[in-house]
């Protein structure tokens, strides 16, 4: 393992209820987004909100900057546009459903495409039932995933420790869903993907800290340490691991940022911001719940 720090002794432990009270700020930021994505007052995507669908078919290859700014020539600035490369294909999504619309982008494509002959091959309106289906699916997802967390933890260790993982998971994503509703982003599918990968990053950082303290844990039962001390001894000994994956992982995202492209900028600004706050629940989040909930049990192991 790569060593970029020497022997630390920090007392993350010590700013626990600092760092909890920081964190019950973020949840209460995510439950106020959840909010305000159910009544349809946050940037929703048209999966969620509703809007129509457009498939166009191309005779020749045709690349997604090419299409915005045609669609951006006639006005049309938010359109969700993905490429079906090996068919030649290209899948325009649009949240508001103006009069016409259709005939405004088919004009345009073969105005300015025209040595591509584009074709309109099929147009779907995507109902408010649909938006509200997807949600409910989404919902499902992140607590299915949650779910699978509280078991899988509670099986490799014991049932605080799930809890505190399952915490640590869910405050990552309500921070990040939070961070995205105050920045006005749009919430869609793609972010929904981010928020699951997000939440297996999270426990993956968890874990490596939990299997830590459950090694030193002997330690304890001795009478030789503190529980309190042996956590921090703990997290100061995967430190240095845990911000050399975070880097590594981060170096990823942000070059998928600047450099994947539109469709994959919300996607990539997710992942970073998942990344850095689940460095941030894995050492001020996770162990502290564990300690407090689990003080007297774990001792007595």
């Amino acid at each position: 393992m790569i060593q970029i720090l020497g022997k630390t002794n920090i007392d993350f432990l010590g700013k626990k209820y600092i760092a909890l009270g920081l964190s019950c700020i973020m949840i209460i930021l995510g439950l106020f987004a959840i909010f305000q994505i159910q009544i349809g007052k946050a940037n929703l995507g048209v999966d969620f909100a509703g809007g129509l669908s457009l498939q166009i078919r191309f005779s020749q290859s045709i690349t997604l900057p090419e299409v915005r700014a045609v669609l951006e020539k006639v006005g049309i600035k938010d359109a969700d546009i993905q490429e079906l490369p090996t068919e030649k294909k290209i899948l325009i999504k649009l949240k508001k459903q103006q009069e016409g619309i259709q005939d405004t982008i088919e004009k345009a494509l073969k105005e300015n495409l025209s040595a591509k002959e584009p074709i309109i091959e099929s147009i779907t309106e995507i109902g408010p039932k649909i938006g509200e289906r997807t949600k409910r699916d989404a919902l499902f997802a992140i607590l299915a995933a949650t779910a699978g967390i509280l078991i899988y933890i509670a099986i490799r260790f014991k049932f605080h420790f799930s809890i505190g993982a399952t915490l640590a998971t869910f405050h990552d994503v309500m921070a990040v869903l939070g961070i995205f509703y105050i920045l006005d982003k749009e919430i869609n599918l793609i972010f929904i993907s981010a928020l699951l990968t997000i939440a297996g990053y999270s426990l993956t950082d968890t874990v490596v800290v939990f299997d830590r303290i459950r090694e030193n844990l002997g330690k304890v039962a001795k009478g030789t340490m503190t529980l309190e001390a042996l956590m921090n001894k703990s997290i100061n000994e995967v430190l240095s691991r845990t911000i050399v994956t975070s880097f590594t992982t981060l170096m990823a995202a942000v070059a998928l940022f600047f450099f994947g492209g539109e469709v994959l900028h919300d996607f990539a600004l997710a992942m970073i911001l998942g990344i850095l706050v689940g460095t941030y629940s894995s050492i001020f989040v996770a162990s502290p719940v564990v300690l407090l909930l689990g003080k007297n049990s774990l001792i007595k192991r």
